[in-house]
């Protein structure tokens, strides 16, 4: 087992359909202790029955928008926990109506709120953690990104740009963690059917292009990108930071 004995905090899970779920269920199969995050307080009866399954697991609350919840948060892990040796970063919203219009019609505030929300909530958590003391010796950051911040994509618009500021957050994260043995990166992980994707407009047409183009002639699933996240999380990725992993079935490499 590749995380035995690593405790790795999971911030934003929401339900079985996630990305974050998949990645919890294959990081717990793998031997990790289990702590997560949710936003709001009315969802904490609902995650804590989602995360009954990981023994052991506990949650907290955390609005990533704001520093003084997410040190708080740190503070409660870090009573309960002392140290984690892995972060992973499944944080990401845009307004609605700045997905279903053209992205040119995208408002000041929703520009402001997708960035804010989707990128700078990582470079917020990582400085806090660091700062706190809380990230074991040669601790793994890991993010969720998609294909939508190098290229176009219909509906995907101003959270492409988000993930493309996410992006180049994690290079220069690596950066200034990496004196501290901390390492940062990414998963680009290709269109799984979420609660979250349900506000891309169009989103199964998407689905239908990357099983037609992809090179494995199919999707991709929470427990494929899981796998990919569990390896970031691992020592067998310990010469690797500030990346972005495609987990896309190979999607990303085709031109036409």
């Amino acid at each position: 087992m590749i995380l035995k004995d690593k405790t790795v905090l999971i911030m934003g899970i929401r339900n079985k359909w996630s990305i974050a779920y998949g990645a919890a269920k294959i990081a717990y199969e793998q031997g990790a202790k289990l702590c997560f995050t949710f936003m709001g307080e009315d969802n904490r009866d609902k995650v804590e029955a989602l995360i009954s399954e990981f023994e052991g697991a506990k949650a907290y609350e955390c609005d990533a928008s704001k520093d003084e919840a997410i040190e708080k948060m740190f503070q409660e892990v870090k009573k309960d926990y002392e140290k984690i040796d892995g972060l992973v970063h499944c944080i990401a919203h845009a307004f609605t109506e700045d997905l279903h219009n053209d992205f040119i019609e995208t408002s000041k505030e929703g520009f402001a709120h997708a960035n804010d929300t989707s990128a700078y909530s990582l470079v917020a958590i990582a400085r806090i953690a660091r700062n706190l003391e809380i990230l074991n010796e040669n601790a793994s950051i890991v993010a969720l990104t998609y294909h939508g911040s190098t290229k176009v994509l219909p509906g995907y618009n101003v959270m492409g740009v988000a993930k493309a500021a996410l992006e180049c957050s994690i290079r220069y994260l690596a950066d200034n963690l990496g004196k501290d043995g901390i390492r940062v990166n990414a998963i680009s992980a290709g269109p799984i059917k979420t609660l979250s994707s349900k506000g891309i407009k169009d989103f199964n047409s998407i689905l239908t292009v990357v099983e037609e183009k992809a090179p494995l002639k199919r999707n991709v699933t929470k427990e494929e990108v899981g796998g990919a996240v569990a390896f970031m999380l691992s020592p067998l990725s310990g010469a690797v930071t500030g990346q972005v992993l495609y987990a896309d079935n190979g999607y990303c490499i085709m031109g036409v």
